[in-house]
């Protein structure tokens, strides 16, 4: 069973449509035990991290990820909760992660080219640094949605894939189980369905 995390905060719905379309049986849940008896789990996300992740600890479910994660049950965050993932994110103050991976969010201001707009949405390719399971029969150059004003920074050795906002932006990392989509698989067409059946089979 798929276990995809309710604390308030992400695309429950259209996601759960898109797990069910590649035959996926999936639970929307905010229930601390379903997470931890999950097969595999999701984590979504949109909005400012800080507001997310508050909301990730007031109920409570942070834990549960953690430990899930932490007893090796594959684990996919999506956009904040991607950049959740992290030790450390600096939208508006400084905020701390769940630790599951070293790194931290930092804008995109702070990395492009001043007439780049932000936030960055729309579609983008993928370039891969490593080999994936989340990619797996996905040639680089597919084209995957974005809607982001933060991105992924000194964690250069758990990136697994890049797009290029005329500079190089993290777009999905790894480390063992835990996995992160800067980009959203639910709003990506057959190739976003592909990556969720990928890591559906992990």
């Amino acid at each position: 069973m798929l276990a995809i995390v309710d604390y308030g905060v992400g695309n429950l719905f259209s996601l759960k449509s898109s797990v069910a379309a590649i035959g996926v049986d999936a639970v929307i849940t905010g229930d601390a035990e379903t997470i931890l008896n999950a097969e595999r789990i999701i984590l979504p996300g949109v909005g400012a991290f800080g507001d997310a992740v508050d909301k990730l600890r007031a109920t409570g479910l942070d834990k549960a990820v953690i430990r899930a994660a932490e007893n090796g049950t594959p684990l996919l965050g999506i956009c904040v909760g991607m950049q959740m993932l992290f030790e450390k994110d600096y939208e508006y103050g400084e905020h701390d992660g769940l630790g599951l991976i070293p790194g931290e969010v930092r804008s995109i201001r702070e990395l492009i080219a001043p007439e780049m707009k932000v936030p960055a949405i729309g579609w983008s390719s993928l370039s891969y640094k490593k080999d994936s399971r989340l990619f797996k029969d996905i040639a680089a150059g597919e084209f995957v949605y974005f809607v982001h004003s933060y991105s992924a920074v000194k964690c250069e050795q758990y990136i697994s894939a890049v797009t290029n906002y005329g500079v190089e932006i993290t777009a999905a990392v790894e480390k063992g189980n835990v996995y992160g989509t800067q980009f959203h698989p639910e709003k990506s067409g057959e190739i976003g369905l592909k990556i969720l059946k990928n890591f559906c089979n992990i």
